[in-house]
């Protein structure tokens, strides 16, 4: 094996606690750098993070760490998405096969697991350390303590601090670098819905909830005390917006209009409209991930919208495969630094766009009938053809073996295949007659 390491991750998020973890097991000497007091000691500001949803690429990372059985003792398994019409009216629609099933998990609970069992793994976490500065040239890092500057070299810096990256940042200084960043026009903000009294759920507890309302919507995520954590997804300017609803007395009555089993719901509605910050959404896109000895990993290299459930999960992915591609090529960090970009920058792209298609899936098409009889069609292939025909959203979060990039392609395929299909006279009535053989061909051929 290769000479051991003296590594520093800058990041203590999700990312880079689980990086630390597989390269302390490597027998590397692993320091980690957070801007932020550590989250054990202090609560950090709500109503920024998302509820995560945790699937089987970010598992099987959890389960090569022996993790994966302590987390899931606090997860909340989702079967399904939970349609809410305005009149109040449900449907179901389910994720995958029988035994198919997302997780939603907390952000600070999970981060808080990986820094422990890193801790234990032998890593040393350095809190309230912002980076200021990266010369890549030396891989030396400094950072501001308080009213200090510390500097620290070592041997291989990872930047795995998040979207606004200070390593990036660095990287963005030097020549021909590609960068792009994209805000969608729509902003988020989280509101509660609490349990019953007595620490009951008051809406169904395994299932993904959507209220759908075309230009944008609300979601509940559960959580395992009985709460749902729900986000508003919505435009920053127009009518209606955040900017045109700034009256808690306009908001509130747009809500009861909009979503009004939901409302009756939230009785800290207007409270958390006033203490929950407003935030964005971005795409991150650069390259190279890796100059010299340091590389981008997680968000830092490749930040997507929410709207896949996939952002973590991608992330732990990049922790799995860095690992794996140490493993394969014996500790030899110049071979294994240009290996991980070639092999993740397709995948990570490919996430993005499909992050960014699914928004307009879940606010635009869950409830239109057109698109619920495609789905069901596409779930009749499957059944008939599991190995041949499986839908996007399954490959993507179901199927680890299946890469992004590749998911992506066959989707596309897909999409002109079932285009074709719904373009046929009388689909609603006919389609359990179309000849499923000749279209799963289809895909073999193309």
């Amino acid at each position: 094996m290769g000479e051991k390491k003296q590594i520093a991750i800058v990041g203590a998020g999700l990312v880079g606690s689980m990086i630390s973890i597989y390269l302390a097991r490597q027998g590397h000497h692993v320091s980690v750098f957070e801007r932020r007091s550590d989250m054990r000691l202090h609560s950090i500001d709500g109503g920024r993070s998302i509820n995560l949803a945790l699937s089987n690429r970010g598992i099987k990372s959890l389960e090569e760490l022996g993790l994966a059985d302590q987390l899931k003792k606090s997860a909340v398994p989702m079967h399904g998405r939970m349609m809410h019409d305005v009149e109040g009216n449900l449907t179901f629609q389910p994720y995958g096969k029988q035994g198919q099933y997302i997780n939603s998990v907390s952000r600070s609970g999970l981060n808080k697991v990986l820094i422990a069992a890193a801790e234990e793994s032998g890593v040393k976490f350095f809190f309230e350390h912002r980076c200021l500065s990266v010369d890549l040239a030396k891989t030396q890092l400094s950072f501001q303590v308080n009213t200090n500057v510390v500097e620290k070299s070592c041997d291989i810096i990872l930047g795995a601090d998040g979207a606004f990256s200070a390593v990036r940042s660095a990287m963005q200084l030097t020549d021909r670098y590609d960068y792009s960043q994209n805000y969608i026009e729509h902003g988020y903000k989280e509101f509660t819905i609490p349990a019953r009294q007595g620490g009951t759920f008051q809406l169904e507890k395994n299932a993904l909830h959507i209220w759908p309302r075309e230009s944008f919507m609300l979601i509940a995520l559960p959580n395992p005390d009985a709460t749902f954590t729900c986000t508003l997804f919505f435009p920053f300017e127009g009518n209606p917006s955040f900017r045109s609803l700034n009256d808690p007395a306009e908001f509130y009555s747009f809500f009861e209009k909009t979503f009004p089993d939901a409302v009756a719901l939230m009785p800290g509605l207007l409270e958390d409209l006033r203490d929950n910050p407003t935030s964005s959404l971005i795409t991150i896109r650069c390259f190279p991930w890796t100059i010299h000895n340091t590389l981008l990993i997680g968000d830092a290299a490749h930040g997507i919208v929410p709207f896949y459930g996939q952002g973590m999960n991608a992330g732990f992915e990049d922790c799995r495969i860095l690992n794996q591609l140490l493993d394969t090529h014996k500790d030899d960090w110049d071979i294994v630094l240009p290996a991980f970009q070639r092999t993740r920058k397709p995948d990570a792209d490919a996430i993005a766009q499909l992050a960014l298609e699914n928004f307009i899936e879940m606010r635009d098409l869950v409830a239109d009938a057109d698109f619920l009889l495609r789905k069901k069609i596409e779930a009749k292939l499957h059944e008939l053809f599991p190995k041949k025909w499986i839908p996007l959203y399954s490959m993507v979060t179901f199927h680890d073996e299946i890469r992004y990039s590749e998911a992506l392609r066959i989707g596309q395929k897909q999409k002109r295949i079932m285009d074709s299909v719904m373009k046929t006279p009388g689909i609603e009535t006919t389609w359990q007659s179309l000849d499923f053989q000749q279209l799963v061909r289809q895909i073999e051929e193309a």
